[in-house]
């Protein structure tokens, strides 16, 4: 992967120190400079995510009749079905040439202190369901370890982010971007943007367009191995840390003309701390050279105030 680190999940799971801190700095020093990384040794096996690409085909293939009755509004919105162009970057009018799914956190029954809006079970293949959840798992285990070797490498304890994340409103969202059946007007299929979340775990998706701003200014080419997983930082990890760590602006660029009766489907895992999590800048990262630049706010206010930027959420 030109210009993007690669670093491998098994060397900061490996009772070898040495291995351990190296992983820490070299993933540290990766979200300083671009704030991307690939990763192989993650938890994600082959299989759950070939099935997962199956179902999701199946489903987006549907007639838009029987995915619409999936789609809800507001902060429900969060679960299901989001029909093409609703969304746009921040900043945009041009809605996005994509619809998507949400799946969200899974509780356990007796937990009561979360007020998530209910997963939406389809009815049209019983499989796509136990896919999501699968998948929604292997990938939020993979970002809590990864999240552990970002709280060394920014001096706190090992386990700072658990009590934020376990249990946090992460999700799981597949998306169909469809044929482009004529000349986009000024829309592409994801528009140049900054995650809202932690990080984001992307596993590899079916076709190219992902793109990373790099420090030079430059577009460059993520396209991860069959065996690895892109991970991002988001933006409410770059305000936590007052920029130590870097959201990087990326984008999904429409294909050349050849390749526009192709659809490309993509599965981001948007890793999410609990709402009341409060993003107030680390102390440790400010200083007379640095000094805080955020205002305190906490996730769930940061969450709703982006949804309402991109279009997904109404004001009220």
């Amino acid at each position: 992967m030109s210009n993007i680190p690669s670093v491998n999940l098994s060397h900061f799971l490996s009772k070898d120190e040495t291995l351990k801190r190296n992983f820490v700095k070299k993933i540290g020093k990766a979200y300083e400079e671009i704030g991307f990384v690939s990763l192989k040794g993650h938890f994600l096996s082959q299989n759950s995510t070939d099935n997962l690409y199956t179902q999701i085909k199946k489903f987006f293939d549907l007639p838009q009749k029987t995915k619409n009755k999936y789609e809800f509004e507001g902060f429900k919105g969060q679960r299901g079905y989001t029909s093409f162009g609703k969304e746009h970057a921040k900043g945009k009018k041009e809605g996005d040439l994509k619809e998507f799914w949400h799946f969200g956190q899974y509780l356990e029954k007796d937990s009561k202190d979360f007020n998530y809006p209910k997963n939406i079970i389809i009815d049209e293949f019983s499989e796509f369901n136990k896919a999501g959840h699968d998948t929604y798992k292997a990938l939020e285990k993979t970002g809590i370890y990864v999240l552990r070797a970002i709280a060394l490498f920014l001096n706190l304890d090992e386990y700072h982010f658990d009590k934020y994340v376990i249990n946090g409103n992460s999700i799981l969202r597949p998306i169909h971007y469809p044929p482009i059946k004529e000349e986009p007007k000024k829309a592409v299929r994801a528009a140049a943007h900054g995650d809202i979340n932690l990080i984001t775990l992307l596993m590899g998706a079916h076709g190219k367009g992902l793109q990373v701003k790099n420090n030079q200014d430059q577009w460059i080419d993520a396209i991860a191995s069959k065996d690895e997983i892109v991970i991002n930082v988001g933006d409410m990890l770059s305000r936590y840390t007052n920029n130590k760590l870097k959201s990087t602006i990326h984008r999904v660029v429409n294909p050349p003309k050849e390749y526009w009766n192709k659809s490309r489907y993509s599965i981001p895992f948007f890793l999410h701390p609990v709402g009341s999590m409060n993003l107030n800048v680390l102390e440790n990262c400010i200083d007379q050279k640095n000094p805080k630049k955020y205002k305190d706010i906490t996730a769930q206010d940061f969450l709703i105030n982006r949804l309402i930027d991109i279009g997904v959420m109404k004001k009220e």
